[in-house]
């Protein structure tokens, strides 16, 4: 009999404590030795906006198997010399065919990422809904899905629409669902008829910022609508926000939030 497959999915990473929160949890008693596949929302691992290729290189060192993004993958324009040779980063595939990058890749182990961007409250994109359609077909035409675990990084704002997207996912044989972007975990986490699902996954970074970045600059713009320059925050304490999903073969058989919370957080490397 074929053992669980068990998949960790991360939070978007803020900035420099966010990665090292990342690899403090990974390397905690040999944490990544107990997930078969491990996936990380990297948007904002170099300094809150984008990924800079020295901040992939070391995700990648600390044991990530796949890393999503989203419409802030593109704030660092290091991101254009080095993302079709990253083949383990995966952008927004409803960006224009002409962008750089991919939007899903399938894994040695068969298993099947995919990223997508929302509609409701973010940038004009194409629609997720039809490009899901067309990834599954073009997935069908390369190989036998029917038996490989599918998983979707749905970055979006609304809550309306990451829940509809997940049931319309599902009913084209997607095993799991989990949204990014707020930065905010839900407590909304479910098994839906064998396919797994949360509306956010939370972030990696200091509890104290405004989705991780600082108060002060954030007040300034709510109030003022004036646009601010955000830094992330870097004070204690620090959240590791992320999803821990088992499945039997391609169906879900649970889902799990996790978060921790750490006071201190041992220096490891300078760049923001």
């Amino acid at each position: 009999m074929q053992k669980d497959f068990k998949l960790l999915f991360i939070g978007d990473i803020v900035g420099r404590c966010g990665r090292n929160i990342v690899k403090k949890f990974l390397s905690e008693n040999n944490k990544k030795s107990e997930y078969d596949f491990v996936i990380a929302n990297v948007e904002n691992a170099s300094h809150g906006f984008g990924l800079t290729k020295k901040n992939y290189d070391e995700l990648e060192a600390c044991g990530i198997d796949c890393m999503t993004s989203g419409n802030h993958i593109w704030d660092k324009k290091d991101i254009l010399t080095y993302i079709d040779e990253a083949d383990i980063l995966i952008r927004p595939y409803n960006y224009h065919k002409s962008v750089s990058g991919v939007g899903y890749r399938i894994f040695d182990n068969g298993m099947i990422v995919i990223n997508l961007l929302g509609k409701t409250f973010m940038p004009p994109i194409d629609c997720p809904f039809v490009a899901l359609e067309e990834i599954i077909q073009e997935l069908k035409n390369k190989i036998n899905i029917d038996d490989k675990i599918i998983f979707v990084d749905f970055h979006a704002e609304a809550t309306a629409e990451k829940q509809c997207f997940a049931r319309f996912a599902f009913d084209l044989g997607v095993s799991a669902v989990v949204g990014t972007h707020t930065h905010v975990q839900t407590a909304d986490e479910c098994i839906l008829d064998g396919h797994a699902y949360l509306t956010d996954v939370g972030c990696c970074a200091s509890k104290m910022g405004v989705i991780g970045m600082e108060y002060q600059p954030s007040l300034k713009r709510l109030m003022t609508s004036v646009n601010e320059r955000f830094d992330v925050e870097m004070s204690a304490p620090y959240v590791f926000n992320a999803c821990e999903i088992i499945f039997s073969e391609n169906r879900a058989k649970s889902i799990n939030r996790i978060s921790f919370e750490y006071s201190i957080l041992e220096e490891q490397d300078s760049e923001n």
